[in-house]
C-alpha cells in the first residue's frame, strides 16, 4: 500500500506515519513545520494508493479535491465537520472510495454494534451517552457519541439528540442524552446507559493510547485499496473481518 498522510506533523499524524513506515509516500501538515509541505499543492502529485487525513476539518475540501485529482482512495479521520464539509464528503464518494468515520477504534465499531442491539431489546428505556476527553479536545459532543446516536438511532428512528441538559423541563421519551466532559488528558472514554424501572446496562470503551487509533486507521487504509467508489465505515471493515 502506498499512503499520504495529511496531518503528519500532529499526534495522530505522527503515529499513522509510524504504524506506516516505508508505506509512507507523501506528508502534508497545515502548519507547514519540519519540511513538510503545507499544501497539495506544494506535495505535487503521487502515484499512490490511499490519502488518510487527521488535520482539521476545514481542509476536507482539499484533500478530497487531491484524492479524486490522484485517483485515491480517502480515509477521513477528521472529525468537527460542518453539514458543508458533510455533503462535501458524500458527494465525493459519489466518485471515489471514501472511507468516513468518527472513530477508528474497532473497539468502538463494536460498541457501536452492541448498542444497537441492546436497545433494540430494550425498546422503552431510557438512553444516556456519556464521553469523556482531554481538554485540549475542541468539538462537543464527540464524533464517536454521535457515531453511537446514529447506530441507536437505526433501531429507534424516532430518537432525538438532546446535547448537554440545564434548566427546568422533563425528560421526553424520545431523546437520547449525550453529555460531554472535558477534563486532564484522557485519551477518550465512552458510556452508553440503557436504564429500565428495573434494571440499569452500562456499556463502556476506554481508550489507553491514541495508538489504536492509528492502527485503525491504517486498517482501514488497507480495506480501501481496490475499492470501488462510495461510503465505507467502520461497520463495513468489521463485516469484511469477519
Amino acid at each position: 500500500m502506498r499512503a499520504i498522510v495529511c496531518g503528519a506533523n500532529g499526534a495522530m499524524g505522527k503515529l499513522i506515519r509510524e504504524a506506516l513506515g516505508a508505506e509512507v509516500i507523501g506528508l502534508v501538515s497545515l502548519d507547514g513545520e519540519n519540511n513538510v509541505p503545507k499544501t497539495f499543492a506544494e506535495l505535487g502529485k503521487r502515484r499512490g494508493d490511499v490519502v488518510i487525513d487527521f488535520s482539521h476539518h476545514s481542509a476536507i475540501s482539499d484533500v478530497l479535491s487531491y484524492a479524486k485529482e490522484n485517483g485515491l482512495a480517502a480515509v477521513i479521520g477528521t472529525t468537527g465537520h460542518t453539514p458543508e464539509e458533510k455533503a462535501l464528503i458524500f458527494q465525493a464518494a459519489k466518485e471515489i472510495p471514501v472511507f468516513y468515520s468518527g472513530n477508528m477504534s474497532l473497539g468502538i465499531a463494536v460498541l457501536c454494534k452492541v448498542a444497537k442491539q441492546a436497545a433494540a431489546f430494550f425498546p422503552d428505556a431510557d438512553i444516556e451517552i456519556v464521553e469523556t476527553h482531554h481538554i485540549r479536545k475542541v468539538d462537543a459532543p464527540s464524533g464517536t457519541a454521535l457515531m453511537l446516536f446514529n447506530a441507536i438511532k437505526e433501531v429507534r428512528p424516532e430518537a432525538t439528540a438532546h446535547c448537554g441538559r440545564a434548566g427546568e423541563g422533563k425528560r421526553t421519551k424520545e431523546e437520547i442524552g449525550i453529555h460531554s466532559l472535558r477534563m486532564g488528558g484522557v485519551v477518550g472514554i465512552h458510556e452508553v446507559h440503557i436504564c429500565t424501572p428495573s434494571q440499569t446496562l452500562t456499556l463502556r470503551h476506554q481508550a489507553e493510547t491514541r495508538g489504536m487509533l492509528a492502527d485503525g486507521a491504517v486498517d482501514a487504509a488497507r480495506f480501501m485499496v481496490g475499492k470501488r467508489p462510495g461510503l465505507y465505515n467502520m461497520e463495513n471493515l468489521l463485516a469484511e473481518a469477519k
